[in-house]
């Protein structure tokens, strides 16, 4: 309790943030008066019980390095950003930082609900190191980011959830910040905003260093070099991102189920001779029932953000049934076709296609290209319309939003040039699917479980 908590500069460039001993204590008391009297009484007597939401905690994290935070609620994982950032003083230990932090902490942190965005923008800006020239030069890049439109002149106290964000992330994307730290802020944003959000994160990653605090899984092991997992104010593990989730998963099953829960080495056996294909009715069960997994398309976004030198461009994207009509509904599990109709603008000796499918955090899941589709080079002329066809199985997917990306190069796969690229040229919302296990779940088209005679 008489450790002074410090925040430094770093002294060493490789490390931007180090952490020692770290702790945070709050004193909780049964009555109101009890804190009067506590101030009046001094340390005589103690009329309050301790509680520890941090102690012990030691970790550093280099430059260029993201850390992700994960932990159930009131672990602790907002209290250590708060203390990193220089917003809570910590009751022991010390915090080093080396380089300019900006915090997407709790939602409209650092913004005055009777000021207008416009001028929270100003407020915010300069809480985060920006000089009022530096701001007035990026104000207009801040408010075209958070795209939030005649509301930039009305008091944050009228904004949702959702425009409050965008604020605030439109700021800390302009402010130049070494540090960067998100405490789940992205959670209330809409979909296309969080695919703007996320794209700048992966840019961030490349040149600073980041401290992200999630509850989803996939967004740390996609976004996160390593993890920290806290358990009541302390480090339960730390080390790679994905094997820190992995373990985090299992403690929370574990006691989901009442402890029960060992790891055992299963005998492996060899897989019998492939045999013929049996009729398939697991898929039409599936259709049939709750698990069913219907998607929803929505129509093709000609003006969503993209870029290219714009030799050829992407004119419409569609998934289409067999007879090539477009479809508003896909089922997981038949088969779909994506049809990009482009034209060209110029003459292009070769030209490929591409598509992928990511979720809601920009994480790519499936995709391909027409490399393969054809012998030889594939080119057109000024002014002629053509089309690619990628024909698969719709994959099993959690209920969520998801996208498209399609793209148009000029080259080959090694040595190629973007002609036009959009980022989310389609949008689909998963409906359903329950049965979905893991980011994509693969049709299966024969499922059995069979008794074998035990081998001499």
């Amino acid at each position: 309790m008489s450790c002074e908590s410090t925040i430094i500069e770093a002294t060493t460039k490789k490390t931007a943030i180090s952490v020692s001993g770290l702790g945070k204590c709050y004193q909780l008391y049964d009555k109101p008066i009890h804190r009067m009297v506590q101030s009046l009484i001094g340390s005589r007597w103690r009329l309050y019980r301790e509680f520890w939401a941090l102690r012990g905690i030691d970790f550093e994290v280099r430059h260029g390095e993201t850390l992700g935070i994960i932990g159930r609620n009131g672990a602790g994982k907002s209290t250590l950003l708060q203390l990193i950032a220089g917003t809570l003083k910590a009751t022991e230990g010390k915090v080093a930082t080396n380089g300019r932090i900006a915090a997407l902490l709790e939602l409209g942190s650092g913004f005055n609900p009777d000021f207008t965005g416009r001028q929270n923008v100003y407020l915010n800006a300069s809480i985060l190191g920006l000089a009022r020239a530096e701001i007035d030069a990026r104000i207009g890049d801040i408010l075209a980011y958070a795209d939030i439109g005649d509301f930039v002149d009305q008091p944050i106290r009228n904004y949702s959830t959702g425009m409050v964000m965008r604020l605030a992330f439109a700021v800390v994307a302009h402010v130049d910040a070494d540090i960067l730290i998100v405490d789940e802020a992205l959670a209330v944003g809409d979909a296309f905003f969080m695919q703007k959000c996320m794209r700048f994160l992966r840019d961030f990653r490349k040149r600073g260093t980041m401290l992200f605090v999630s509850h989803d899984g996939g967004a740390v092991t996609s976004l996160c070099d390593r993890a920290i997992w806290l358990e009541h104010g302390r480090i339960q593990r730390i080390g790679d991102a994905r094997m820190v989730m992995e373990a985090y998963m299992e403690a929370s099953l574990i006691e989901r189920q009442g402890g029960v829960g060992t790891r055992g080495d299963a005998k492996v056996r060899l897989q019998p001779e492939k045999k013929e294909r049996r009729i398939n009715l697991r898929q039409e069960l599936i259709d049939r029932s709750v698990l069913r997994n219907d998607m929803l398309v929505f129509p093709f976004r000609p003006d969503v953000e993209g870029f290219g030198e714009h030799k050829a461009r992407v004119t419409h994207v569609a998934f289409c049934d067999g007879a090539g009509q477009p479809v508003a509904v896909v089922l997981a599990g038949e088969q779909v076709t994506l049809e990009i109709e482009l034209v060209a603008e110029h003459d292009i000796d070769n030209v490929i296609v591409g598509f992928y499918i990511k979720d809601r955090l920009g994480q790519l899941l499936l995709g391909d290209n027409t490399v393969l589709s054809d012998e030889g080079d594939f080119g057109v002329s000024a002014g002629e319309s053509f089309r690619a066809r990628f024909c698969f199985e719709m994959p099993r997917l959690s209920a969520a939003d998801y996208f498209i990306t399609v793209g148009v190069a000029e080259g080959t796969q090694e040595h190629h040039v973007i002609q036009h690229w959009l980022h989310e040229a389609l949008r689909f919302t998963a409906m359903g699917g329950g049965y979905a296990t893991g980011l994509v779940g693969v049709p299966m088209h024969d499922v059995s479980l069979e008794r074998v005679a035990d081998e001499l």
